[in-house]
């Protein structure tokens, strides 16, 4: 009996065993964990000695998100590079630039010759707020808070890049770009947002949950990405909170807008903002930064209307996350 009872116990054990391997083995796929490799590191240029970030957290929280929601494993921080001379720029596969961040895009030759060897040998450099309307050009500041933009980069990267590759320019990203699919294909839950807003969000704002960008291909990859700002929607406090308040601006019209604004003095800029069909709005503006209202290709007038609201703000968070995971994820995967 001795010898059966312990046979029983060891058979017990042994089916004890198993369960725990099985139920251990359910774990690791609802939670897949990131041990093993090392950690990703990505880079930040900040220029200057007193390292001066504009949205510093943004960078640092959207890396987070990026562990958070996919299998690669980065580290919680960017390596800091103060230009493009510094030789440790070949250990980063993804550099990330704020546009505001450096005074000064004029390449030196050792920068021309670092980034060419960078971006040629699978680099990858994405500019913040490189792309700038008009009537922002030179106002700092405002270009940091505002993602009004057409499809073309800022003057200053198409000029520092032209000594790079003479024969390349920026091309905006075409709305089936795989960088719009790679981890979020889609806006987020727009049943949220205001009806004021919500229509004109899904189908002229961010549609097919796409965005105003620019590359520059090197060997038949996009290298060189520039958009119109969206640290502004990355950043949280040490409290986890959103950073920022984001607003939106949509365009209404109304019957007998058109006989109003032909004639309507305005006191800032006018200026013509290419769109993704090349043909060009005419925007007018009152005071120095703030568009109001817009002669569309087809002879409509609108004026632009500011929605805010937590909702709204969220929401914009929620997309520019989104938008920076996709960027990110795209850049090391190919």
């Amino acid at each position: 009996m001795g010898k059966v009872r312990w046979c029983v116990i060891a058979l017990l054990c042994i089916a004890v065993a198993g369960f725990a391997e099985e139920e251990a083995a359910e774990r690791e796929l609802v939670e897949i964990r990131k041990e093993g490799p090392p950690e990703v590191w990505l880079a930040q240029l900040v220029p200057g000695e007193q390292g001066f970030r504009a949205y510093a957290n943004a960078f640092p929280t959207l890396l987070a998100e990026i562990n958070r929601v996919s299998t690669i494993k980065t580290a919680p921080d960017p390596m800091i590079l103060r230009s493009f001379e510094d030789p440790e720029m070949f250990k980063y596969p993804f550099i990330y630039a704020n546009f505001a961040d450096r005074k000064d895009w004029t390449f030196s030759p050792l920068e021309i010759q670092n980034l060419k060897r960078y971006l040629e040998r699978g680099g990858f450099l994405y500019i913040d707020a490189g792309i700038n309307a008009e009537f922002l050009r030179g106002q700092g500041n405002p270009g940091q808070h505002h993602s009004f933009a057409d499809w073309s980069a800022s003057p200053a990267l198409k000029d520092a890049f032209h000594a790079l590759y003479p024969e390349k320019e920026f091309r905006p990203l075409e709305r089936e770009h795989e960088l719009y699919d790679v981890m979020y294909p889609d806006l987020p839950d727009a049943s949220l947002l205001p009806d004021t807003v919500r229509e004109f969000v899904i189908n002229e704002k961010w549609p097919e949950a796409t965005y105003s960008a620019v590359g520059l291909k090197v060997h038949g990859r996009v290298a060189v990405l520039a958009t119109p700002i969206i640290a502004m929607g990355w950043g949280r406090n040490s409290m986890g909170n959103w950073s920022t308040n984001i607003r939106f601006r949509v365009r209404e019209g109304t019957t007998g807008l058109a006989d109003y604004l032909e004639t309507a003095a305005y006191s800032g800029a006018r200026y013509e903002s290419t769109r993704e069909d090349s043909l060009k709005d005419v925007i007018y503006c009152q005071k120095q930064a703030l568009p109001s209202w817009v002669n569309e290709p087809d002879g409509t007038w609108r004026v632009f209307r500011y929605y805010g609201s937590r909702e709204i703000s969220d929401y914009a968070h929620v997309f520019y996350t989104q938008l920076g995971v996709n960027i990110v994820m795209y850049a090391l995967l190919n």
